[in-house]
């Protein structure tokens, strides 16, 4: 049983401390910026919660960390009351946020300097990976810091896999969703184009689900973009905010990413309708206005 800091108990970090807990059995500390959510989860799972990051990182062998952005993670990670400055030697500092390589590497480089571990492993699978226990994990960081910490990533990970060193495990999120964005984009315009040619959709998706074009956005959200539902999950202002770190690093090496920009200005459009809070695939919204 290791000692264990969640900081962070969002839409993904309140399922993910949850297995750590029950499905583990390891002793959690946690910190979340609403302290009532914090109370919550410890009213559910047991386990303790504090009023600092530092509080939450004394004495532990793992601090997880799932927040919003670059500056959500450096006000949790630095200064007094940051994780970081109550760390032990030999820690790990895991950071689950989907966050820039840049803060990968500088967040590297402080640990070690302390003497600490340091992992950037943003996780793919939506609310209902995390609830079920089934993300995608991509880690950069060094080879012996991933071995150690792998058994509790296991815990709610369906696949679970080093890619590089630091800022690698960012790297290949933006992969992701680069590739997430443009399929929901496909499948909004096909959905739209059937419809109002006047199929019958859900013979048409029974067809089309068993060839080429299926993917986990068709099986899983085709119906609900149909039927105008988008709150399963992973917000647009959430999406947003991720494909503007795929175009800032596009722009630092040189990748061209068209469609990405062109989607990263379709999701401000939908954030301009009142759809911040929209699941990702509320892309269709924009089609399907008569």
């Amino acid at each position: 049983m290791a000692r264990i800091a969640f900081i962070g108990l969002g839409v993904m970090g309140y399922p993910m401390a949850g297995h750590l807990r029950k499905k583990g059995g390891h002793d959690l500390t946690v910190y979340n910026r609403t302290a009532g959510k914090a109370a919550q989860w410890v009213k559910e799972h047991g386990g303790r919660s504090v009023a600092t990051p530092r509080e939450a990182a004394c004495d532990a062998d793992f601090v997880l960390s799932c927040v919003g952005n670059d500056d959500d993670v450096r006000a949790i990670a630095y200064g007094d009351n940051g994780a970081l400055a109550g760390m032990k030697q030999g820690a790990i500092f895991i950071d689950h946020t989907t966050a820039s390589a840049i803060l990968a590497r500088e967040l590297a480089w402080k640990t070690r300097a302390l003497g600490l571990g340091f992992l950037d492993a943003p996780v793919s699978g939506g609310q209902a990976g995390a609830q079920n226990g089934q993300l995608g994990v991509m880690v950069g960081g060094e080879p012996a810091v991933f071995e150690r910490a792998k058994p509790v990533l296991d815990l709610y990970a369906r696949s679970c896999a080093l890619i590089g060193p630091a800022g690698a495990g960012q790297l290949t999120k933006m992969v992701n969703q680069i590739c997430v964005v443009g399929v929901i984009q496909g499948l909004a315009e096909g959905l739209n184009f059937g419809r109002r040619a006047g199929l019958e959709m859900d013979k048409v998706l029974s067809v089309i689900t068993k060839g080429a074009a299926t993917s986990w956005q068709m099986e899983n959200r085709s119906k609900t973009m149909l039927e105008g539902k988008f709150d399963f999950g992973f917000a647009s202002d959430w999406m947003r905010k991720d494909l503007g770190i795929c175009l800032a690093e596009a722009r630092a090496n040189g990748a061209r990413l068209p469609v990405t920009a062109l989607l990263e200005q379709l999701y401000a459009q939908v954030q301009a309708r009142g759809g911040g809070r929209w699941d990702s695939s509320s892309l269709i919204n924009l089609l399907a206005q008569d």
